[in-house]
């Protein structure tokens, strides 16, 4: 796959992702209080850590520039589909940028807790 496919494709699987959650949550009732909050942040991590470990790379600053790209696509499909039935005060929410500032910086932990391809676990065994 292609640079792009991988930073537009991912960012719409982020966004696909999270957008079912939260109409399933506001189906249910249950798009208030902390226990959505807690589904949808444990959705966002899971998803964006699936998507930055597809990835292959183990540097965080390899990652960075597909992380800020799915926060982009999540804006832009924002745009989309949600300005027209909410306006653009959407965008006028802190936790719309909190939101993609997630998309942004929890990639970004995954190189955190990725082993380094090739390098011993132990040197003392190497």
């Amino acid at each position: 796959m292609g640079w792009l496919t991988r930073a537009v494709g991912w960012g719409v699987v982020i966004y696909a992702v999270m957008y079912l959650v939260w109409s399933g949550l506001v189906i249910y009732g249950l798009s208030l209080g902390l226990l959505s909050l807690a589904i949808r942040i444990i959705t966002l991590a899971l998803i964006t850590t699936i998507a930055a470990r597809s990835l292959r790379r183990a540097d965080w600053k390899d990652i960075l520039p597909f992380s800020i790209s799915w926060a982009i696509v999540a804006a832009i499909l924002d745009a989309v589909f949600l300005v027209p039935f909410s306006g653009w005060e959407l965008y006028a929410s802190w936790s719309v940028w909190v939101g993609y500032a997630l998309v942004a910086i929890v990639p970004l932990l995954t190189s955190l807790f990725s082993r380094r391809r090739g390098a011993p676990t132990n040197p003392r065994l190497s």
